[in-house]
């Protein structure tokens, strides 16, 4: 069984406060934030290596990022992969969901056969949850998204998804395409001892050239949809204190509220 997980480096969250955007492109200064792998990637990640042990499978990690990325990819590999491959250049710049999904799957054919693809349900940085459907789409396999858990049962995959408020129980033919809920699992810790024998490892790196794909259709350049602006809106409403005890400040208050007829 071979399994593809697709792992986004995203700007720590405990961060996110230090993040600012770019002005003139309207992206996120991602250089300015340390990164992390995206927090429901590593539920992925957990599924993927639970899967390989009972399936005796293997295990390639993917990743859309800049050349820092490959931190992230030794950390995968710590984690249990058994290859990584670094989808990187100039041309991936800026790319939104689809962008993204058209990469992504030209990686996924790049690496052959393949029985299950495993992603986060979302993002930290962009919380749409499109990647993983768009790239089943585009490799025209099905999708499940959101499940809490899987099982491969015959060559056929069951699987646990949160639909709103209930849970659905799903079934599908592999290939397929999962993408994982934070309830799936417990993501281990990265053991100490894996991440230093995975610093050794070989990871692939491969741009738009080596993946056969025009400039076009990649990155800012491929992306229908554009940030076009964004602002934080003016406050208008203003603030006061109440002073005195708690008594006096719940007399000023009901007096006010009379005063403005919010209460008769």
């Amino acid at each position: 069984m071979h399994i593809i997980v697709c792992v986004k480096p995203v700007p720590d969250p405990s961060r996110f406060d230090k993040l600012r955007l770019d002005p003139d492109t309207m992206l996120l200064r991602r250089d300015e934030v340390p990164s992390v792998i995206n927090p429901l990637d590593r539920n992925a990640l957990e599924a993927a290596a639970a899967l390989k042990a009972r399936h005796k499978g293997r295990v390639s990690a993917l990743a859309m990022a800049a050349p820092g990325a490959l931190e992230q990819l030794q950390e995968a590999l710590a984690l249990g992969c058994d290859r990584a491959c670094l989808l990187t250049d100039p041309a991936f710049a800026g790319a939104d969901t689809l962008a993204t999904a058209r990469v992504l799957a030209a990686a996924v054919r790049k690496l052959g056969r393949f029985d299950l693809i495993l992603c986060g349900g979302y993002s930290a940085d962009g919380s749409t949850g499109q990647v993983g459907p768009q790239l089943a789409e585009l490799l025209g396999i099905p999708d499940l998204t959101f499940a809490r858990s899987l099982e491969i049962k015959r060559k056929k995959l069951h699987a646990h998804c949160l639909r709103e408020e209930r849970q659905a129980v799903c079934e599908t033919e592999l290939p397929a395409l999962v993408t994982l809920d934070q309830s799936a699992n417990a993501p281990r810790l990265t053991p100490l001892a894996s991440l230093r024998a995975a610093a050794s490892k070989k990871i692939s790196a491969w741009s738009a050239r080596d993946l056969k794909l025009a400039p076009s259709g990649v990155g800012l350049a491929g992306s229908p949809t554009r940030m076009l602006n964004i602002f934080t809106p003016p406050v208008k409403r203003r603030g006061e204190m109440l002073q005195g005890s708690p008594d006096e400040a719940a007399a000023q208050l009901l007096e006010r509220l009379r005063k403005d007829k919010v209460l008769s």
